[in-house]
């Protein structure tokens, strides 16, 4: 039996979450498999029952668990709390250091039945696929933060920090993802200003030395925001530091026609965290319109990754693409020649069409 912590969190995550607990249920019906859900608060929710966003029993059951499903977390109601207290920074990124997910895994491919949901040309994204591998546990997300009172105002420090050890360990997962994809890997840095930069890229040629079947470009993170959306289809493999990773897949959603569709595996420790790439977008909490197939897809990335189980994670895969070929839609996909559906909906199709494979 697979232990399975399910973190549904704040937001739209307690309306999305269910449907990912719904397909990883068919699943286990499909392929003989047994998983026990286990649910705890965490983030806005958690700090609404206990007081803080990341519960030491939230914690424990994480590390005794063999994957996590996150939904989202944090939203306005808690901005006014201080940072030590605040869903996004004392929930969420203190949960990926103390179980080690340095990577987070995040796949751009484009399904054919969303190729004119995009707002990109047909012919610049069609046949995009791209995995971008985001270092996760460094940079400025986790560096020094400090305020200096100065004659006239304050002054804001945030300090970005990688160590070799830490762009080796994410460079060598990197290569292997494109040995096994295209064999192409873009390293994405700011190398003409940041020192942190400069180091990457050394390391990432030294790296080369020991995958010189893989064709390495560097790329400026800026020269790459241009290109993902100008021709996507040269990359294969992205890999790159924290914040550009986390600015550059949020932008690499419009090639798939929704953030909705954006699903995240972040691994590197003993147990793997799979959530959807959006955030928990509080204006549409509660009213059945958010899109489910992101935390869908995570779920199978969590057949992937943590249970090795390749049939069902492409079974999952392939149920999403098949209710889109039917056009079932949720509200921010929507097309002419659609149909509208809200998100329970959309779990039962995918639960239907994975069960009629």
């Amino acid at each position: 039996m697979f232990r399975i912590a399910v973190l549904p969190g704040d937001g739209i995550g307690p309306e999305i979450v269910p449907e990912a607990v719904k397909v990883l249920s068919a699943c286990a019906e499909k392929f003989a498999l047994s998983f026990k859900f286990e649910e705890a608060p965490v983030g806005g929710a958690a700090v609404d029952l206990t007081g803080h966003p990341l519960p030491g029993e939230t914690l424990e059951l994480c590390r005794k668990s063999d994957a996590i499903i996150l939904g989202a977390i944090g939203g306005p109601k808690w901005d006014h709390l201080p940072v030590e207290r605040r869903p996004e920074a004392a929930a969420l990124l203190p949960l990926r250091k103390k179980l080690g997910l340095f990577a987070n895994l995040r796949p751009v491919a484009l399904y054919d039945a969303l190729v004119d949901a995009s707002p990109l040309k047909r012919e610049v994204i069609a046949e995009t696929d791209i995995l971008v591998v985001r270092e996760l546990t460094g940079g400025l997300y986790f560096g020094e933060k400090r305020r200096e009172r100065i004659p006239g105002g304050e002054r804001a420090v945030d300090t970005l920090i990688y160590t070799t050890s830490e762009i080796e360990r994410i460079g060598r997962l990197a290569f292997e993802a494109a040995r096994s994809r295209r064999k192409v890997l873009h390293s994405i840095d700011k190398a003409n200003v940041l020192e942190s930069s400069r180091l990457w890229r050394e390391v990432i040629n030294r790296l080369h030395e020991e995958y010189a079947d893989i064709e390495l470009h560097h790329m400026y993170v800026d020269n790459a925001a241009m290109q993902l959306v100008n021709w996507p289809k040269q990359f294969d493999v992205i890999v790159t530091e924290n914040m550009f990773g986390d600015i550059l897949t949020d932008q690499a959603s419009v090639l798939t026609g929704s953030i909705g569709m954006l699903a995240s595996a972040s691994i590197g420790g003993a147990v793997a965290l799979y959530e959807p790439a959006h955030g928990s977008a509080p204006d549409i909490a509660a009213r059945d319109e958010a899109n489910p197939l992101a935390t869908i897809l995570s779920a199978g990335l969590m057949m992937r990754y943590s249970f090795n189980h390749e049939e069902a994670a492409g079974a999952i895969e392939e149920a999403v693409e098949r209710v889109l070929e039917k056009g079932y839609r949720t509200s921010e996909l929507m097309q002419p020649g659609c149909r509208k559906i809200g998100t329970a909906r959309m779990g039962d199709a995918v639960v239907e069409e994975l069960l009629n494979q």
